[in-house]
């Protein structure tokens, strides 16, 4: 099919329904200022095939990349090792055309992955049951925010400090939208994340309590305290989780107490892809089941007895009236649950349980490599591939040094929190499987450099 399909006259029909006389007619919603005019000055009008693709990769050649130098870049983001497999599977036609099971009595194997993906997610979580993917991680935080307030018919959500401040932007915006009251606490650099301060918030009024675990620091929460303060209020606890392979070594949220577990899936399958697209994962307990968003893979057996696949449930708006739906969330990232799913299934128990001590192992010997730098103090007591250190200078010019120096060492905490000036000497560094003991010495005779 051509790329425009439409005639002229097609198109001057089309307008005329609408009442309008040009294609330009529909953007006079658009200021002047802000529309061209003509082309876009110093961009040729056309080019060869062969000129394009020479330019853009040479374009692409400045670019330091993740895997061209030592890479300790994390909050929320994580370079892991994908198997080819994984890749290679994703690809199959019967996967990469089946997108959405919009016909699911036709679309069984689509459903059966999508069946194994929800038990692996609710395993991983520690939660009774999982709804198969959602868009990414902070807009799963966000629709875990509106199932608490349609639960407790409450309509006010604590944010913890440590919640990436990517997440907290994206619930504040929005619950512009809705009658929802954000409680936003602010973030420090402490050696302890804010149990207390969160617990503190929690009143009779309150929905639900987010809390990232670990968090944008790198500190691990206690969990099951801020859940026993939240059910004695009548609360929710969501907990939020960006780095899902720490979950083969320190305890599942819902083991913990969360009523509603959400993250971002990145890690497990699905490559860095210069910021998308992600994978948003989305679990909770049985009783919630009905006001949960997104959609839900159910086994059954056929008029023949036949083990058969599902749509359970299906509450989203493209399914359902309009408002009657739980969510509007119009795509679930299925092709990178899919990815996500095959990985898990390489790695199996045990060997994510492995993979986790080997990122722990990393961190642990990043760390105790960069405390012997002078003008560097690690901050946390307890981490689990990333951990934040305090700098004599403004991370973000280090940041940037290090670029120069070819060494991509961490986000500093400028960038995530640029209002907060008591968080700017802070970098957040992170080391995984792909971290090689080079890496981390010439991470840290480069950052010495830069200090001195």
């Amino acid at each position: 099919m051509r790329y425009l399909p439409l005639t002229p006259a097609d198109r001057a029909e089309m307008l005329g329904v609408i009442g309008a006389d040009t294609v330009d007619d529909l953007f006079v919603d658009v200021p002047a200022e802000a529309r061209l005019s003509g082309p876009i000055a110093g961009l040729p009008l056309h080019a060869s095939e062969m000129a394009v693709e020479r330019h853009m990769s040479a374009l692409a050649a400045k670019n330091l990349s993740a895997g061209t130098a030592p890479f300790f870049i994390g909050a929320g983001a994580y370079r892991h090792h994908v198997p080819a497999s994984v890749d290679h599977l994703i690809q199959r036609g019967e996967f990469l055309t089946a997108y959405t099971p919009y016909q699911p009595e036709i679309a069984q194997g689509t459903l059966q992955v999508l069946f194994e993906f929800q038990t692996q997610v609710a395993r991983l979580f520690g939660t009774d049951i999982a709804n198969a993917s959602m868009y990414d991680g902070s807009t799963a935080c966000w629709e875990a925010i509106l199932m608490a307030s349609r639960i407790t018919r409450k309509t006010r959500a604590v944010l913890s400090s440590g919640l990436h401040p990517h997440y907290a932007e994206v619930v504040r915006t929005m619950a512009k939208f809705t009658e929802d009251d954000i409680v936003s606490l602010k973030a420090e650099l402490v050696a302890d994340p804010d149990d207390a301060a969160v617990i503190a918030q929690i009143d009779d009024k309150t929905s639900c309590v987010v809390v990232q675990y670990p968090d944008v620091m790198g500190r691990i929460p206690d969990l099951a305290a801020i859940a026993e303060a939240a059910h004695a209020k009548g609360a929710l606890l969501i907990a939020v989780v960006t780095e899902p392979v720490a979950l083969g070594m320190i305890e599942a949220p819902g083991a913990l107490g969360a009523d509603i577990v959400v993250g971002e899936g990145q890690s497990i399958g699905v490559g860095l892809q210069f910021g998308g697209p992600y994978l948003g994962l989305f679990g909770c307990r049985e009783k919630f089941v009905r006001q949960m968003p997104g959609r839900l893979c159910g086994q059954t057996v056929d008029a023949e007895g036949k083990r058969g696949f599902v749509l359970t449930l299906s509450t989203r708006e493209q399914h359902i009236r309009r408002e009657k739906a739980t969510s509007n969330i119009c795509t679930n990232s299925g092709l990178c649950a899919l990815a996500f799913s095959i990985h898990l299934t390489l790695l199996g128990g045990e060997g994510l349980a492995q993979l986790a001590a080997v990122n722990h192992d990393k961190a642990q010997a990043m760390i105790e490599r960069l405390a012997k730098v002078p003008g560097v103090t690690v901050l946390n007591q307890a981490y689990f591939n990333e951990a934040t250190l305090v700098l004599t200078r403004d991370a973000r010019e280090v940041v940037r040094e290090l670029a120069d120096r070819k060494v991509l060492g961490g986000v500093s905490l400028g960038r995530l929190f640029p209002e907060n000036s008591d968080l700017h000497k802070g970098l957040l560094v992170t080391a995984t499987e792909t971290v090689t003991d080079e890496d981390i010495e010439t991470f840290a005779r480069e950052l010495e450099g830069v200090l001195a």
